[in-house]
């Protein structure tokens, strides 16, 4: 018989426009590999973040406009209508086309990259995911505060943290000592910041 799959013990909200956050889900995809850990993959916006402020840090000149919510809606639809592992898939295929391809017209072709049907890609451009998409996001925002952004991850009964912002993302056993450390972290109630300049992402 097949081993029966871990319940879910940790919690990751991400904007999949993000790239730091891309290379944190690939670190997360290699702690899954090395340590018993299954996560699950929820949503969260940039533009939900920035959405009181006169200029987006994000989108400084305003050309993304609705394009930056976009890959967000799928996400919610495919996590509602197919569920949590469709959605780390989907995610998976997501990043690669987006981040690492720099193809960023691939939300309908990374729905066929991840088995899922290309009618899903047809909310990016409605407002229907949007309330789902802001729940997700403020659930995960309530963790960790108002200051926090993208990513964050939750580590069932031990607490949550802003981050981490992992560049390149490590691999095998290094992937699990961040995770260990981390998990150490999110732990400690009067532990706070911890931070260090960076660079541009680093993919592969």
């Amino acid at each position: 018989m097949p081993p029966v799959p871990l319940p879910p013990n940790a919690d990751f909200w991400f904007d999949p426009v993000c790239p730091y956050t891309w290379l944190a889900s690939r670190w997360l995809r290699e702690v899954e590999r090395v340590r018993d850990v299954t996560v699950r993959w929820r949503v969260m916006s940039l533009s939900v973040l920035n959405e009181h402020l006169d200029v987006d840090p994000e989108d400084p000149g305003g050309e993304w406009g609705d394009y930056m919510r976009a890959p967000g809606r799928v996400c919610a639809a495919v996590d509602e209508r197919y569920g949590n592992d469709a959605l780390g898939t989907y995610l998976d295929a997501l990043g690669v086309r987006l981040h690492e391809r720099g193809e960023w017209d691939g939300i309908e072709p990374a729905l066929a990259d991840a088995g899922l049907p290309a009618e899903l890609a047809s909310v990016a451009w409605t407002q229907e995911y949007d309330a789902a998409v802001r729940a997700s996001h403020e659930q995960g925002l309530a963790l960790v505060g108002p200051d926090a952004g993208t990513p964050v991850l939750s580590v069932r009964g031990v607490g949550a943290v802003f981050g981490p912002v992992v560049s390149p993302a490590p691999k095998g056993e290094a992937a699990g000592r961040l995770w260990d450390g981390v998990v150490l972290m999110a732990g400690a109630p009067d532990f706070y910041e911890l931070k260090r300049p960076y660079g541009e992402p680093a993919f592969g």
